[in-house]
Formats: structure tokens, sequence, C-alpha cells
């Protein structure tokens, strides 16, 4: 269910600061038109910590809804209190959502056994399938390959978005978990080496603004057509790596409404790039004809 491309959704606000409904209909159905495989909602790409628990929710209803079944939908659901995750993890059951992805507990910086522990309390709480995040980078703890091989054996706890940009952990890990456990990488830049090492697919940024193109990479890579997902993979690894020029998801947000897909609006303690950025992005997206497009 949950491999090819998926995208990391930005949460559209308007100006104000308030939620974009609109918008977010309106992403949603391009990412549906365009073939991407499967959709995560309120995600840290959503800016989920700076969310109510009601906007976390009506983020993704619209998000089941606008889908309709067409693709599955993969709900964000993650923090560093196991009972709050366990009570949002319900809630967001009840919407429709197809499985769970849930970021590891952050500045807690629990030990292996602790993320273990964790894990498994919410696995054991919801029948849906669940999907670790490990993005040490930004949460100060690494779900060690040895840990996530224990995590494979707890039923419904069925793979990985792999953050670490270590390709050497991602090729111990696969070479330990079983096949059937889903590896995704949580790098735009990586996804190729990691599919070409045995990987899933990907949990993707840059297909907020290139869905239809990125899923092509991504399907190439997985059918073995390694020379078309080169290809792919040159053309647009400038802005895979430009949506990174500052914290995600600043660059792509920009970017985003410099397509006009949505407003340049964030919520504090994300604020826009700079203008030195702002220019970086504006010229990579000139150079890919992206600054003329349009809402779907």
């Amino acid at each position: 269910m949950f491999t090819g491309c998926g995208t990391a959704l930005v949460t559209p606000f308007r100006m104000d600061g308030s939620l974009d409904e609109p918008s977010l209909r309106a992403l949603v159905e391009r990412q549906i038109a365009a073939g991407i495989n499967f959709l995560c909602p309120c995600g840290t790409t959503g800016e989920s910590p700076t969310l109510s628990h009601a906007e976390h929710l009506r983020v993704v209803e619209i998000t089941v809804e606008q889908a309709r079944g067409r693709v599955p939908v993969l709900a964000g659901a993650g923090g560093y209190d196991t009972s709050h995750v366990i009570k949002l993890i319900s809630d967001l059951h009840k919407l429709g959502v197809s499985g769970i992805l849930s970021v590891t507990p952050y500045y807690n910086k629990p030990t292996q056994e602790g993320l273990y522990q964790h894990y498994r309390a919410l696995a054991n709480s919801t029948p849906l399938p669940l999907i670790v995040y490990s993005v040490q980078s930004r949460t100060s703890v690494n779900v060690e390959p040895a840990t996530l091989l224990r995590l494979s054996e707890v039923k419904n706890i069925v793979g990985v978005k792999e953050a670490s940009g270590s390709i050497s952990q991602m090729a111990n890990l696969l070479a330990h978990v079983p096949e059937s456990f889903i590896v995704l990488s949580g790098d735009d830049a990586i996804a190729l080496p990691l599919i070409a090492l045995g990987g899933q697919g990907v949990i993707s940024v840059v297909s907020n603004e290139i869905p239809g193109e990125f899923t092509a990479l991504t399907q190439a890579a997985l059918q073995g057509d390694f020379v078309k997902a080169r290809k792919l993979q040159r053309k647009y690894h400038a802005l895979m790596e430009i949506n990174f020029v500052e914290t995600n998801p600043g660059p792509v947000k920009f970017a985003l409404s410099r397509m006009g897909l949505c407003e340049p609006s964030w919520r504090l303690p994300m604020v826009p790039p700079s203008k030195a950025s702002q220019e970086k992005i504006e010229a990579v997206l000139e150079a890919l004809g992206l600054l003329a497009g349009v809402r779907a």
C-alpha cells in the first residue's frame, strides 16, 4: 500500500495564518491527477507541531475526503508523549486513514529500548499499519537497524521512512529486515540509490512541486529502468537540493507560492526564506519552467 512515491504534503495557510481549505483540496487533487502513489498529510513538512488537535484532524479529514479512496492516506501522528500520540492515532483511525506515519519522539532523546517500547505501544493501540519515521537530524535520535529489526516483528509495524542520510545504515537495514518490511527514503536526493539497494520508494518533499515527474522517477527505479531514473534525477536534482537551502518546509512552500499553488504563509517559528534564498529558489523554478505553473 505504501510503496512508490508518497508526498509529505505541505499545509497551506491563508495570509492571516488560518487553514486554507480550498487550497488544500486543490493540492490533493493535483497530486492524484499527476499519479502520486499515496499521500502523507500532517507530517513535519505539513508543520504539524503548529496545528491544533482540531486542525490536525481537519487537514487529514479533507485529504481523505478529497482522495475518495483513489490513493492511500498515510496520516502523520508523532510526538514526545506516547499517550498523546495514541489518542491522536485513535482519532485519525475514525477518519478512515489507511495508515500512520509516526516521527520519533523529539527532545526526550529516548534510548533504543525507549524507542522500541514507544512504537510497540503505538502499534498495540491500533489495527492500522504503522510506519516509523527516523530522522536524527531533526529529533536527535536515530532508530538503529537492530531496533527496526525488533520492531519489524510487531504485527502492524510495516516499515520505516529512513532519513538518516546514511547509505551505509540503509544498506545494513535492508540486509537484515524481512523483505516484506517497507523501507522508504526520507530524502529525495537519495531515493534512487536506496531503491537500488532494495528500498520500496520515498516519502517526498519535492513531489509537492513535481508529483508526476518524481513518481515517474520512483517507478522507473522500482522497475529497474535506471537509465530513465538517472535522467530524471539529473534533471530535477537542483530542485531536490534547493528545497533544503533553508529549513524545510520554508523553501518548498515558497516555491509552491511562486507556482500559484498556495499562499506564502507559514506559522511561527517558521518564517519565509531570506531574500537571497528566494532568488535561488526562483532561479531553479525558472530553469525548470515551473514558474508558469497554475492551480490544478
